[in-house]
């Protein structure tokens, strides 16, 4: 009887052990959760296009205030939005891990879709000759091939290489709305600049310094004349005006553009340090973020600078690695933890955070929303870089309303 009692304490303290040990080997990583997310953003993408059946099998969504646009214009904003937010990860050498054999494949997805999209004899031919906003997507498929020129431009056909570079010259019969479109036109032109194809180095010079005129102070831009609180300094600015300045100016060898001062690539990092100083702070002690401005169905490409900033090692010293990397692994759990801001069919639905198409603007459709994958720049560092590697650390809000100390905040002038 005895010893059946001591078998019966055993099992008693051995029951809460195991079920400890076993959810302590159930949790993942930071980095494995990113993994597994931008992969269920991308596959369906990918594996579709790859094979010429995005068109045939996307579950397109439009926004109930559509402007009439051609809808197809759909099919360039999911692929182009995607791979300027994939590219990074898709640089990093192949391996056999879990993870590497979902890159890889991933990667091969991707070469067979870019193909496709200017393939005019492929179902999946993008609308490259119609409407104005192949501009805007046009420019996410060139900062795609810029952010990882080596594995994406690269491996390409000659072909392939000749249709891209006759489809973004052409886009020179857009006219840029008179705002961030203007990146757009810049951006396309700094890719044509980099694969030594004829570009237009007046659109480009021009864009920047109205761009640059734009800047209000402390880190924000205004889009255009008027200021407008929104993320547009995230979902666009700050990234595609650096990657263009970097171009232009060989990452800054050069002080100026022409005989024109300002426009300073040094300058606009550390423009964009301070706003993404602003942007960690506006991430609550919950993983979220406020919910303003238009264009609030991009989710989490609200986090781009902050992504562009860890990825290229910008991060101010402000921002520490495990700090960043906490607060994005929040609002990213937060917003994609119980899946379901995704249809039926896999891709992204119409929403801020699960099916809300009613907040969704006139040109929204769901494949704008593929903005989101901006967020995940910083899969392109290795696992054992210290933004993957480093201890995780409090955010700055949650410090606060924890009661814990927390820097002051200053601006940058």
């Amino acid at each position: 009887m005895k010893n059946l009692n001591w078998l019966l304490l055993f099992i008693i303290l051995l029951i809460p052990i195991k079920s400890i040990s076993a959810k302590k080997k159930a949790e993942k990583s930071d980095r494995e959760i990113w993994c597994d997310i931008m992969y269920r953003m991308a596959a369906p993408v990918l594996s579709n296009m790859s094979e010429g059946l995005l068109k045939q099998n996307m579950l397109v969504e439009l926004s109930p205030t559509w402007d009439g646009r051609n809808k197809n214009v759909t099919y360039m904003e999911c692929i182009g939005r995607l791979m300027a937010g994939l590219a990074p990860w898709l640089s990093l050498p192949d391996d056999d891990t879990p993870e590497g054999v979902r890159r890889r494949q991933l990667r091969e997805w991707a070469l067979k879709s870019y193909a496709n999209a200017v393939d005019p004899d492929s179902n999946d031919y993008l609308l490259w000759r119609q409407e104005n906003q192949t501009l805007v997507d046009a420019a996410f498929i060139a900062e795609s091939f810029l952010r990882n020129y080596d594995a994406l431009w690269m491996p390409l056909d000659s072909i392939t290489k000749q249709r891209y570079i006759a489809e973004f010259t052409d886009l020179r019969r857009v006219d840029p709305s008179y705002s961030n479109w203007l990146l757009f036109s810049a951006t396309v032109e700094s890719f044509l600049r980099k694969a030594g194809a004829s570009s237009d180095t007046y659109r480009i010079s021009s864009s920047l310094r109205k761009i640059e005129e734009w800047y209000i102070g402390d880190g924000w831009y205004s889009d255009g004349p008027n200021f407008a609180f929104d993320y547009y300094n995230s979902f666009v600015i700050h990234p595609m005006y650096i990657e263009t300045l970097e171009i232009i100016t060989e990452a800054g060898k050069h002080k100026k553009i022409g005989n024109m001062p300002g426009c300073n690539y040094h300058e606009a990092i550390k423009r964009a340090q301070r706003f993404g100083i602003i942007l960690e702070r506006l991430i609550s002690p919950e993983g979220t973020l406020p919910v303003v401005g238009r264009s609030i169905t991009y989710r989490t490409g609200s986090l781009q600078t902050l992504a562009l900033l860890a990825w290229r090692h910008w991060l101010p010293k402000e921002l520490p690695n495990g700090q960043v990397r906490s607060a994005m692994t929040a609002v990213i759990k937060r917003m994609f933890g119980d899946n379901h801001n995704f249809n039926e069919k896999g891709f992204l639905t119409l929403g801020f955070n699960g099916s809300q198409p009613d907040i969704s603007d006139y040109y929204t459709n769901n494949g704008s929303l593929y903005m989101a994958s901006l967020a995940f720049l910083p899969l392109g560092l290795p696992a054992d870089a210290p933004f993957w590697t480093d201890a995780p650390l409090p955010w700055t809000s949650k410090k606060a309303w924890e009661g814990e100390d927390f820097p002051k905040d200053h601006s940058y002038h």
